[in-house]
């Protein structure tokens, strides 16, 4: 009986094992093997951990074919039918990493952002009021980015090698044909816009999507405030004006209006100047801005400007000793932008953009009148929508018209010349996404100009590989196409588009509040417009057999942690670029470019005093300029450029700032190089003239004042 009871539970034994099936394996990573995975049969409860190795072992009663799974944390699952048959099963399992759109890889290639939570920051909204030298002026505070360069006669952007006029700025996806105020020639000009407008800024210096055109060099993106928090009354006093701004909220929507006076007359009579005014400029502003959410997930956005400014300056006319001018200017500029973004569905998003500008230069020299319109219209809509996390397409089109004129009024006759021209576009770009660690974004860009009677095809690529958990590689490479410049096409519509390559390969780590960057850039350009004759106004006179060239390396290091309540950062550009266009003789270093550019920005919040103190430091290598009297073209050099700047902000009470800032505070000389005479005297010597800063220093101070229900906003609260 005890022998027949052994051999029953012997054969139960044998039974039970053989109806087992054993899975065992290995589960690895790009990385290596993989510790603490979940391998298991779905639906069941069979299944085990990977050890230290990566290594795991189970058995399963299961029968017929079931899924068997691996998971980790981050990771894609993994999924295999099997056969559950008693043969044991040995796999090698290799998970991916899990893509997570929000901790991807992003293209930085040439790209400095602000404001987007998504990406890395290097400048925001607050660092373009708060930077010593900017004043208040977006543009100014850019010039302490790497790729740029200090032009203080003009205060335009100078990108990597390329004349300002290779640059555009866009408002919430439209253009703006005249972001600069105007002035006389070798006066320095401002941004028309107030940096508290904007939440977000993207700074694109090349290798920029195909969804932009008509830049050679760079476009600067400018999103606007979404909707305000309260009612609100914002005042501002100013050395050098007064300003005044209320905010009006309902249910789904907000309105602000803003009216500024600024007269630099006061400013003027007590700081010395090294221009001789007869009247000293004044300027008028008033912006109405108005949001409106439509529906559950649309913004509509409409701000609408006008601005009238005047001055009157006497100059030297170097083509008769002894003579003076007086230079009167009387600009007007009318802008209205409005944008409307929305989900269409589930996926689809819509953005529209437009924007219209009226601008008007009234100019008395002498005994000329010279009148200048420029008229600018441009319609978006831009379409999105993603197959999937990993790829996403976007298309739209967009319409440009401008409408350009100069009329010269003199005591004997009138002259004038216009053009009206009309470009349509179409874009289209997909962003694939291989893994969270690799991504491409691929576009092009078709245009045709009514004018010109032409068209372009503009390809665009990018990419950008994360070699590390906080560092990434990005490249671009891309075909840039522009108009000539107003002036030549006032002449003639034979000209072809002006184009520039950008190749463009980026580095930069961002971990703990630090950011490191460098960007190695090469730039060719090809069909660039000349004037080869003296004789501007024949058609005949104009060509497209310029070139040139533009390489260099950016470095950037911006630390918030090393200093307590402390933050800096440091650029640096070398440059090297040559050009032949306009009316140059022969291929050059153009005149608006220095071979070494260096700023160091230090920012730093004193609590126990509620003061936030910035210094900047720039410097510039000497500049090229010509010398007619000379026999070598851009033969003559500038001094170099260097200028040292403070601001302090004091939070006198949580609604009350006072503001003030000194530019250039050790009065360095700036030297800008020479005018010459159009013509030569009775020696056969072109006369010349230095070109020379407004003033050695400027001096603001400035009180601001918000009111409010609570009384705890001020207007620092609008950027942060």
């Amino acid at each position: 009986m005890k022998t027949l009871i052994i051999i029953l539970l012997f054969t139960i034994l044998q039974i039970t094992v053989s109806g087992q099936t054993v899975i065992s394996g290995i589960v690895s990573t790009a990385e290596g093997n993989l510790p603490g995975a979940n391998v298991y049969l779905e639906a069941t409860y069979d299944g085990v951990s990977t050890n230290a190795n990566g290594e795991f072992s189970f058995k399963t009663q299961k029968k017929g074919r079931m899924m068997l799974k691996a998971s980790f944390i981050g990771f894609e699952t993994f999924s295999k039918e099997i056969d559950l048959d008693g043969t044991p099963i040995h796999l090698e399992i290799r998970l991916t990493e899990a893509f997570n759109k929000l901790e991807a890889v992003t293209i930085t290639a040439g790209t400095f952002e602000a404001s987007d939570k998504k990406r890395a920051n290097i400048l925001t909204p607050l660092d373009m009021i708060t930077t010593a030298g900017a004043v208040g002026d977006v543009y100014g505070a850019l010039q302490t980015l790497p790729g740029t360069t200090t032009n203080g006669e003009s205060g335009k952007l100078f990108v990597k090698g390329g004349d300002s006029e290779e640059s555009q700025t866009y408002i919430d996806g439209s253009l703006v044909y005249t972001p600069y105020s105007s002035s006389a020639p070798n006066m320095s000009v401002r941004g028309r816009f107030n940096p508290f407008m904007f939440k977000g800024t993207i700074f694109s210096t090349g290798g920029y999507s195909a969804e932009y055109g008509q830049a050679l060099s760079s476009v600067l993106l400018l999103n606007t405030n979404d909707m305000p928090v309260e009612d609100q009354l914002d005042l501002s006093f100013m050395t050098v004006g007064l300003g005044v701004a209320g905010t009006r909220l309902w249910r789904n929507g907000a309105v602000t209006a803003s009216l500024s006076y600024n007269n630099l007359a006061p400013y003027m009579w007590v700081v010395p100047q090294n221009y001789n005014w007869v009247e000293y400029p004044t300027n008028t502003e008033g912006a109405v801005s108005l949001r409106q959410k439509t529906g559950k997930t649309g913004m509509l956005k409409i701000y609408s400007s006008y601005t009238s400014s005047q001055y009157t300056i006497t100059q030297e006319d170097l083509n008769y000793a002894g003579k003076y001018n007086d230079y009167n200017l009387e600009n007007g500029n009318y802008f209205v932008n409005t944008s409307w973004k929305s989900n269409l569905g589930d996926k689809w998003t819509i953005a529209m953009a437009a924007s219209f500008t009226n601008n008007t230069d009234d100019i008395a020299y002498d005994t000329l009148n010279f009148n200048k319109l420029l008229r600018g219209a441009h319609f978006k809509n831009v379409m999105s929508y993603p197959f999937s996390n990993k790829f996403t397409i976007r298309f739209g089109a967009e319409l440009f018209s401008k409408t350009y004129s100069q009329q010269y009024v003199t005591v004997a006759n009138s002259i004038g010349s216009h053009f009206t021209n009309t470009t349509s576009v179409a874009f289209a770009e997909a962003e694939v996404y291989a893994s969270s660690k690799f991504v491409t974004r691929i576009g092009a860009r078709f245009e045709y100009s009514g004018y010109l009677q032409r068209a372009n095809a503009a390809p665009r690529i990018s990419a950008a590989y994360k070699i590390s958990k906080n560092g990434q590689l990005s490249a671009a490479y891309g075909w840039f196409y522009q108009d000539p410049v107003n002036d030549y096409l006032l002449y003639t519509n034979q000209l072809k588009y002006e184009r520039a390559d950008h190749y463009t390969l980026s580095y930069q780590q961002s971990q703990n509040d630090r950011t490191v960057r460098a960007e190695i850039y090469y730039k060719n350009y090809s069909g660039l417009a000349k004037l080869n004759s003296e004789v501007f106004y024949l058609p005949g006179s104009y060509s497209n057999t310029g070139s040139g060239y533009a390489k260099g390396v950016d470095i950037f290091w911006r630390d918030k942690k090393s200093i307590k309540n402390g933050d800096y950062w440091v650029s640096y550009s070398f440059i090297d670029t040559k050009r032949n266009y306009r009316n140059y003789p022969e291929t050059a270093v153009p005149g608006f470019s220095s071979k070494h550019n260096f700023a160091a920005v230090y920012k730093h919040w004193f609590g126990g005093l509620r003061s936030y103190v910035s210094l900047n430091y720039k410097y510039s290598s000497p500049r090229v300029y010509n010398n007619p009297n000379s026999e070598v073209f851009n033969g003559e050099h500038t001094k170099a450029y260097r200028s040292t700047d403070i601001s302090w902000s004091f939070l006198l009470k949580q609604n009350v700032i006072i503001y003030a800032a000194v530019t250039n505070i050790f009065g360095y000389k700036q030297d800008y190089g020479n005018s010459y005479a159009t013509i030569p005297d009775s020696e056969g010597v072109y006369r010349s003239a230095p070109i020379v800063a407004g003033a050695d220093r400027f001096f603001l101070l400035a009180c601001f004042i918000t009111l409010s229900k609570k009384g705890e906003a001020n207007q620092v609260d609008k950027i942060e």
